[in-house]
């Protein structure tokens, strides 16, 4: 039995010492809306908590499931949480998946299943701008963050990135930081030359208000073969100008990867069926909470991963006719 559902029998027993019918004060509805759903994500403010928000509330009040949000420490947390059936659902990048799904030993999470990429990962290296620098090129001898101790996959995708103009981080000067906010202050404060963040996050708002605006570096499309020898997922995607995109002057060509939707082979395949059916029925509530969420669509969900999807997922894949799109 689940850890939290073993602490709710427990309340609900010791409530029950005192009435028999109050068990089901505490089930709004009853008995047949007792079963709640978790739905593991990174901390508020992050992206990933918001689209998890958004993926709750849907659930909620369109598809008439009890879906709570559960925030965690970062990815690392709730991936095993949700292969251990702590969670029903989580979100994380593509890399963060497949490092657990595909590892050995004690840390793999072989009840994980995927439903889906529900939207991608738009990130950029930002100068200030009126630098003089114009692409990753121009990298090349500047101040950089790298490491990125406590997010390793932050610290591949810059090499990825970099890799697309043929830089190494040799090429660099590197600033050591532990992540992308840490990277972001130390941009602002003039310790470093540039920054990589996700588009998106307030971090690049309050960054781009204070410096005076920031410019996005372009990638040359002709680097990505280089790049994917270092990490396998990334592509490019366009973007216009918007208040979305910060530093985009023009339409262009962004560093892209996945943000996967999983959960746990446990859970029930008509509720996974109904979970992707209620997102796709009400995309609008989606992204009203989640602008990301603009690029979800169930045909955007089935994507060719080395990862066992569920079988409620692939069924409501068949079902719609549906194929597994190409990864990049």
């Amino acid at each position: 039995m689940r850890p939290r559902l073993r602490r709710l029998l427990s309340i609900v027993r010791a409530v029950a010492l005192v009435s028999p019918l109050a068990p089901l004060l505490l089930l709004p509805g009853g008995a047949a809306q007792a079963q709640t759903y978790g739905i593991a994500t990174m901390q508020p403010g992050t992206l990933n908590h918001t689209t998890g928000s958004a993926i709750a509330k849907v659930l909620k009040e369109k598809g008439g499931l009890n879906v709570l949000v559960q925030p965690t420490a970062g990815e690392t947390t709730l991936i095993p949480m949700v292969g251990r059936a702590e969670a029903d659902l989580g979100i994380a990048n593509i890399a963060e998946v497949v490092n657990v799904t595909q590892g050995t030993g004690a840390g793999q999470q072989a009840d994980l299943r995927l439903v889906g990429s529900v939207h991608p990962l738009r990130v950029a290296f930002f100068v200030r701008k009126d630098s003089n620098m114009k692409s990753i090129a121009d990298l090349k001898g500047r101040r950089l963050p790298v490491g990125y101790s406590a997010m390793r996959t932050i610290d591949a995708i810059t090499n990825a990135m970099l890799a697309t103009a043929r830089l190494t981080p040799a090429d660099v000067k590197p600033v050591p930081v532990p992540n992308v906010v840490r990277g972001a202050d130390d941009f602002v404060s003039g310790n470093a030359d540039v920054f990589m963040f996700a588009f998106g996050g307030a971090k690049v708002r309050e960054a781009d208000a204070t410096v005076g605006g920031l410019r996005v570096l372009e990638i040359p499309e002709a680097g990505m073969p280089a790049s994917r020898k270092i990490f396998p997922y990334g592509y490019l995607s366009e973007v216009d100008p918007g208040p979305a995109y910060t530093g985009v002057a023009q339409k262009m060509k962004v560093y892209s990867y996945d943000n996967m939707l999983f959960t746990n082979a446990k859970v029930a395949d008509d509720i996974v069926y109904k979970m992707i059916d209620t997102m796709e029925s009400n995309k609008p509530d989606l992204v009203a909470v989640q602008p990301a969420l603009r690029d979800f669509s169930a045909a955007n969900l089935y994507k060719r991963y080395d990862i066992a999807y569920h079988p409620g997922a692939l069924k409501y894949f068949k079902d719609k006719g549906l194929q597994p799109k190409a990864a990049q």
